[in-house]
């Protein structure tokens, strides 16, 4: 255990089923559209609809599971999504084989992945507050962050060695058994479980489609942080594609440079996260989440100024080092934050609509970005995405966490009818 700090074993089975899941999610980073290139030789538009449209429409139709899951047991919910997204990716395996494999169905498996993740996200969240006391979040939060940088590492470059022997249908193949091996590690946590305030057969509302949102949006510190996450996460995202081009492109690196631009500046993730818990107790929750907050929007915009040559692979990789250290620090501090400050009675709602709204943005901002690219040229449009990086801090908290009265609304009941005499 990081740090000598013992969190109990359903904990720990909850930990190693998302470090099992997420190996297999970086072992087949990339591999259904190099599925869609090199089997069913799709082209640049239909590669890019793969990507955007997939996330966009995954989003979309997790909106009405954010409340489906609210009211229903968490643990069941995770381990549902887990064979969901098990069964989706061996279609994919399973019609290679037949000589049936087509894009529609690459899309449907996408969209389907996308749905499942946000939705897990949600439960996952709602699952671990109701299992850790409130002072332990923090630490199981930065032990996820740990775990999502070690795995981001580690991944990429078993997973194309992979690819390399025996194709891209094999790790397809490996990230759903990852997903079946997390469902049973959640299965075997047992214990007990809160029952939900509103029991499993209640009816879903209309209303509870958008309480995640109004919920955010009436939180003076809740909605910056959803602004600052939503534009953040779409610029950072949105010149990734086009920061790619840059480098392999004009700038001619191979593409195990390009590789190891990215993978060694990971291990920042690794440090900031360990750095998070004592940073906050020396400094204060508020301080750190706002001071880390800033410092990481301050590196993006270094990388329009990407030249050639060592030199060039050098700067991309102090520059992907600072973001990232400054990431594992502000990512795990975020979601305590979030957590803390969201009622149990509506974690899931929040969540769903805070995953919904970042994966719908940073489609959005991708889209957009390409087309810049086009225009502008991929330089010219990073360099754009990185100054409009340096405002997103204008978008964090200005108050302390106990500074209004909002707090005030998880001592009221929840709107709707009576109970009846029940998180990624």
């Amino acid at each position: 255990m990081s740090g000598g700090h013992r969190l109990g074993r359903r904990f720990g089975w909850l930990w190693g089923a998302y470090g099992t899941s997420a190996l297999g999610t970086w072992l087949a980073f990339g591999a259904l559209p190099l599925i869609a290139v090199q089997v069913l030789h799709a082209g640049p538009a239909e590669v890019a609809a793969l990507s955007a449209a997939g996330a966009a429409v995954g989003a979309a139709v997790a909106v009405p599971l954010g409340p489906w899951v609210e009211f229903r047991r968490k643990r069941p919910v995770l381990i549902g999504m887990d064979l969901v997204r098990c069964a989706a990716l061996l279609t994919v395996p399973v019609a290679f084989a037949l000589g049936v494999l087509t894009f529609v169905q690459l899309l449907l498996v996408s969209v389907v992945v996308a749905a499942a993740d946000i939705t897990f996200r949600a439960a996952s969240g709602a699952y671990l507050k109701t299992l850790l006391p409130a002072e332990d979040l923090l630490v199981a939060n930065a032990r996820f962050e740990s775990t999502a940088w070690t795995t981001t590492i580690i991944g990429p470059p078993l997973g194309g060695a992979a690819i390399g022997l025996l194709g891209p249908v094999a790790t397809v193949v490996a990230d759903a058994v990852s997903y079946l091996l997390s469902a049973l590690g959640i299965r075997a946590m047992g214990g007990p479980e809160p029952r939900p305030e509103r029991r499993e057969a209640a009816r879903l509302r209309a209303g509870d489609l958008l309480d995640g949102w109004r919920y955010v949006l009436a939180d003076a510190t809740l909605r910056p942080l959803l602004f600052n996450a939503a534009l953040f996460n779409g610029l950072v995202m949105a010149a990734g594609p086009l920061l790619t081009v840059l480098m392999l492109g004009r700038l001619g690196f191979a593409p195990w440079q390009y590789g190891l631009a990215f993978a060694v500046p990971s291990i920042g993730g690794l440090l900031g996260s360990r750095l998070a818990r004592p940073l906050v107790t020396r400094f204060g929750q508020r301080e750190v989440l706002v001071g880390a907050g800033a410092l990481r929007a301050l590196w993006p915009v270094g990388l329009a100024f990407l030249g050639p040559g060592t030199g060039g692979l050098l700067l991309v990789m102090g520059i992907e080092f600072g973001l990232i250290l400054c990431c594992g620090v502000f990512n795990p501090v975020c979601a305590t934050y979030r957590l803390e400050r969201t009622p149990t009675d509506r974690v899931a709602r929040t969540l769903s609509a805070w995953a919904v709204t970042t994966k719908a943005s940073t489609a959005l901002l991708t889209a957009v970005w390409g087309v810049l690219g086009a225009v502008l040229g991929p330089r010219t449009a990073i360099g754009l995405a990185g100054v409009l990086l340096l405002a997103t801090p204008l978008l964090l908290p200005r108050r302390a966490a106990g500074d209004d009265s909002e707090r005030e609304r998880e001592r009221e009941p929840e709107p709707g009818p009576e109970p009846a005499p029940n998180r990624a």
